[in-house]
């Protein structure tokens, strides 16, 4: 497996960064303030063709491949997480499975709109009673006539206070168990759907995070993505794919405090040179740069796995969220211990680095339930 880049890639990688330098950073600590959704910045990922990475361009997309979009995000959130999440979002939790699982009028209706940035996506998954459980689930939808009735709430849902277009999980058989759950795609504008809590979270604050309630929201027959009682192989495949690229967004929110580290222990200076010249800052730095390292090759190895057709890449989408999580966690630390007293101030990025890191460690499952995955796969 051929873990350089191709010439294509590296192109896409200067161009992302280059514009998360000019466009990104600017803003990234204003947004993180306000919580104010970066539709600016959106619109002009969308003309990057950065909102549909992996859908075909016939349906606006850029018709490319997991680890360009991994490469991409990578590069985002170095500057800023709360965007890279939302781009990852938007492209493999939901455009990517309206595409895979998705039939063509499904393309046609849905895909187009998200790829543009006229619209972002989202995914209810998590419930008030149901997180790592999801079978644990309690949102239900029966049939009636020509539509499904859905009724339940999502909780934590990233891009969910502005989401066009939410995949939404539910019930169609509770005795069925995980056999039981159904995919639908629901529409912001139907009836008896509506917007519940808007998160305060700790990091990632710009993207929307709320609660969607649902009451007796009819959706039609049409929208059911896949069939019925597809569901859970539906959310745990699609886990598996968006688990990629939230193992690059935590390798680049490492990278840039990594970078930012590194430029202000050449300014800084304590006993008479600058602090870069102490070992233990240089020990600091070993440890970081090789875990971030590390934590880029499993997530190339895993977004290589998936482009190359692997059947199955559970393990390696895993290994890469769980590795990446832990290390931005580790890394960011040692960034604000590093920056000393101003790390722990807001006039410098490394403070929300560090606060963005820690949901890395919770979402899409958390890093106890990779290493059950992980685990899992060597026993079975």
């Amino acid at each position: 497996m051929d873990f350089n880049l191709t010439t294509e890639q590296k192109m896409l990688q200067d161009q992302v960064r280059k514009f998360a330098q000019a466009e990104l950073e600017p803003v990234a600590a204003e947004i993180d303030k306000s919580g104010e959704f970066p539709w600016k910045s959106i619109k002009k990922l969308a003309r990057l063709g950065l909102m549909g990475v992996i859908v075909p361009e016939q349906y606006g997309g850029g018709e490319s491949d997991f680890l360009s979009l991994a490469v991409a995000i990578e590069e985002i959130s170095k500057v800023c997480a709360s965007t890279g999440v939302i781009l990852a979002v938007n492209n493999s939790l939901c455009a990517y499975p309206i595409y895979h699982f998705g039939n063509e009028e499904q393309h046609k209706r849905f895909l187009p709109p998200l790829c543009s940035g006229e619209q972002v996506g989202a995914i209810g998954i998590t419930e008030p009673n149901a997180g790592s459980d999801v079978v644990a689930m309690e949102t239900t939808a029966r049939l009636e006539g020509d539509h499904y009735v859905l009724n339940g709430t999502k909780r934590f849902i990233t891009n969910g206070g502005e989401a066009g277009i939410n995949i939404v999980f539910a019930y169609t058989n509770k005795e069925a168990k995980h056999r039981g759950i159904s995919t639908f795609l629901v529409e912001r504008d139907t009836p008896g759907f509506s917007l519940g809590k808007h998160e305060d979270l700790m990091g990632i604050r710009a993207t929307a995070n709320c609660e969607l309630i649902l009451e007796d929201v009819k959706v039609p027959k049409e929208n059911l993505l896949g069939e019925e009682g597809q569901g859970f192989k539906i959310c745990m495949h699609t886990l598996d794919v968006s688990r990629i690229d939230i193992g690059a967004q935590a390798v680049g929110l490492a990278q840039g405090a990594l970078d930012a580290a590194v430029k202000y222990s050449k300014e800084r200076k304590a006993f008479g040179k600058p602090i870069c010249d102490f070992e233990m800052i240089q020990s600091m730095f070993a440890e970081m740069e090789t875990s971030i390292q590390a934590a880029r090759f499993l997530v190339y190895y895993a977004a290589l796995s998936k482009d190359q057709g692997a059947t199955r890449f559970s393990k390696e989408s895993a290994m890469a969220k769980w590795f990446a999580a832990e290390t931005a966690v580790n890394v960011t630390r040692k960034a604000v211990q590093i920056y000393g007293g101003y790390g722990y101030t807001k006039d410098y990025a490394v403070e929300r680095y560090y606060r963005d890191a820690k949901i890395m460690e919770l979402y899409e499952g958390t890093s106890e339930i990779q290493k059950i995955v992980i685990a899992r796969s060597l026993i079975r």
